[in-house]
């Protein structure tokens, strides 16, 4: 057998290149590191799994198309092949696609849910209701048989016993929680409460994913009623939480939440009391004060004070009502006599013209008068009806008779004879 040539470094590591990209893998693991600074044409990080840890690249491009953002502590799934970096004598995994396993894909999706729902308005705060301070009834959406119902039970009973207390009574985990919780809430809603409690006890994500979903938050936006979320623990936030008018972290704080304390209402109201008297009292000492110094003021002890200088203008006033009486009255004798004295002046001349006038007047009516003509020895000749004036001698006929007017009576003649005169 012959004796095989030595490598150089260099071949052995390109050896060792091309036998890691030949082998292709798929692994899973915890993302410890993420480097992805801009500028760099590949996202470095680093999986591990408790025993050890890889040291990973991918290309920039490859990265972005994912549309996965690390960071550490997701759990992910890689596919792809070891390399070398020949020149620092370095391995690393290449990946070439990347998705999030477990837990982590649960949360992308809870993630892109709430984007899409905050988009829509359903987590403004401008929508989010005030709890009313005095509820009358309560609804409670949750597991009959879990801790949660009970935690609220007990905690409504202590602080605030005077609510009606609604349950009802829904599956919150596993596939059909979310129809489960739908109808709950449509249930709860129209029992017309004055607020609604949507609450579980703690579990692991997965458990806790009903109330994540896109229909149960819809229900919850979507409530007549202010709706207060109290699910899981502590750290625990779901898309129900984001959407409802209050979130707290557990049932018991929702209990605590939207009824007040009997023992806190009882001091306010005490504290309310006291500041109520004191501020009676003071308003009564205020107006007891000032009613003394009302009192003291001249014008309630001496009747003159208000009256005096009204009795002192009464008295100016008649004065001088009694001197322009008799003055008013001798300028209007005075007046008086000189207005008799002009009528007497122009009543003469008033009349003597319309005298002249009606004299004129009377000699032209005497002039133009029949009885003047007649006066003067002209006569009047009348048919035989007395009223018809004969003014030719073709109205006549011989024979008839006439009446004829004189200056002094009438004469009734026979017509012997007619001629006409040219």
């Amino acid at each position: 057998m012959s004796e095989e040539r030595a490598l150089t470094v260099t071949e052995a590591m390109n050896a060792a290149k091309r036998a890691l990209e030949s082998v292709s893998l798929r692994v899973i693991g915890e993302v410890s590191e993420f480097n992805d600074k801009p500028g760099y044409k590949a996202a470095y990080f680093t999986v591990c799994d408790g025993a050890a840890s890889m040291p990973c690249l991918m290309w920039r491009d490859v990265y972005v198309a994912s549309g996965i953002e690390l960071r550490c502590g997701a759990l992910v799934e890689l596919t792809g092949a070891f390399s070398a970096y020949v020149p620092k004598g370095r391995m690393q995994f290449v990946v070439r696609s990347l998705a999030l396993a477990g837990e982590g894909f649960l949360r992308m999706q809870v993630a892109a849910l709430a984007r899409k729902l905050e988009s829509e308005g359903l987590m403004s705060p401008d929508r989010k209701r005030a709890l009313p301070t005095f509820p009358g009834r309560i609804a409670v959406v949750t597991s009959p048989r879990g801790k949660a119902v009970h935690d609220v039970i007990r905690t409504l009973r202590r602080r605030y016993p005077l609510a009606e207390l609604m349950v009802a009574g829904v599956q919150v985990e596993g596939t059909d929680a979310p129809a489960a919780i739908v109808e709950g809430m449509r249930v709860a809603d129209a029992a017309s409460p004055d607020v609604i409690l949507l609450v579980r006890g703690g579990g692991s994500y997965e458990d806790l994913m009903p109330f994540n979903a896109e229909e149960v938050a819809r229900a919850v936006a979507a409530s007549r009623a202010p709706v207060v979320t109290g699910i899981g623990h502590e750290p625990d936030t779901s898309i129900s939480d984001m959407v409802s008018d209050l979130s707290v972290s557990t049932p018991t704080a929702a209990a605590e939440a939207c009824a007040p304390s009997v023992d806190d209402v009882a001091g306010r109201l005490e504290k309310l009391s006291r500041l109520l008297g004191g501020a009676l009292a003071h308003r009564v000492q205020v107006a007891r004060h000032g009613l003394r110094r009302l009192l003291e003021r001249p014008v309630f002890a001496d009747s003159r004070v208000v009256l005096g200088p009204a009795a002192q203008t009464v008295d100016t006033l008649g004065g001088e009502l009694r001197r322009a009486i008799p003055e008013r009255l001798r300028r209007d004798r005075e007046r008086l006599t000189y207005v008799r004295k002009s009528l007497a002046g122009v009543g003469p001349r008033l009349v003597s013209h319309p005298r002249d006038l009606m004299a004129v007047a009377s000699a032209r009516l005497g002039d133009l008068s029949p009885l003047g003509i007649l006066g003067r020895g002209y006569a009047v000749c009348y048919g035989p009806d007395g009223r018809t004036v004969v003014k030719s001698v073709d109205s006549i006929a011989t024979g008839e008779k006439v009446n004829v007017r004189v200056a002094d009576g009438r004469l009734g003649c026979v017509v012997e004879t007619a001629e006409r005169e040219i």
